[in-house]
């Protein structure tokens, strides 16, 4: 009798168990274990229909999975985690376990981007896609520095060329500038205001009335130095 109850109590507690973990049927397990291994063996980012391919399936299908999978790491705490990307998958680390990480590897360069740069590449995210010459007139200054580190850091690449006499190349923000500030999709940036907006021309225009004064004292000093 009493073994009869011990095995009625151990069935319970098994039951209870696959509710927690949310055990899914064998054909979905078997999708998801496929999307865990295409992202992981990847490492970057993995289109839908990439995904799809792999299923031998839909993309339809290739979205649930993948959904799934980021559920059942984020309910189970798991030190990996999958984010998307424009409508891409990328599995990473959680960056709770940074410093872990750290301690067992050599800390990377970081690339620290100055005030200009950053205005630079605002932007360029806002304004995207947009040439060199069109960051210039917002900011008033030559950016031709801020874009190359830009591109440098892979923040910023050359999405095409424009349709007009010199053909200049037109500007766009990477996926590693989504990943370095959190974001989904450029669509997900937060909005400027009117305010902000006119605080910065106010600004690009100053530095640029700075700048002018700064030349014209200089040739004032050359012109100067030659007549006497």
């Amino acid at each position: 009798m009493a073994r009869h109850q011990a095995m009625e109590e151990e069935l319970e507690r098994e039951e209870l168990r696959q509710m927690e973990l949310n055990i899914l049927p064998e054909h979905e397990n078997e999708a998801e274990a496929v999307v865990e291994a295409v992202l992981f063996t990847m490492g970057g980012s993995v289109t839908l229909k990439q995904l799809a391919t792999a299923l031998d399936g839909d993309t339809k299908e290739a979205w649930q999975a993948v959904q799934m999978l980021k559920k059942r790491y984020e309910t189970e705490n798991r030190g990996m985690q999958i984010i998307e990307l424009d409508n891409s998958f990328q599995m990473c680390t959680r960056s709770c376990f940074y410093e872990n990480l750290i301690r067992v590897a050599a800390a990377p360069k970081k690339h620290i981007l100055t005030d200009v740069m950053l205005e630079t590449l605002s932007i360029i995210a806002y304004k995207q896609p947009v040439t060199k010459m069109e960051i210039e007139k917002i900011r008033g200054v030559k950016s031709d520095h801020a874009v190359n580190r830009l591109i440098e850091y892979g923040l910023v690449f050359e999405a095409g060329r424009l349709d007009a006499p010199g053909r200049p190349a037109l500007f766009a923000t990477t996926e590693e500038f989504l990943r370095r500030f959190g974001v989904g999709s450029t669509d997900n940036l937060p909005q400027i205001n009117p305010e902000q907006a006119a605080e910065f021309k106010q600004e690009a225009e100053e530095e640029l009335q700075y700048i002018n004064t700064e030349t014209d004292q200089r040739r004032t000093e050359d012109i100067g130095g030659k007549e006497s």
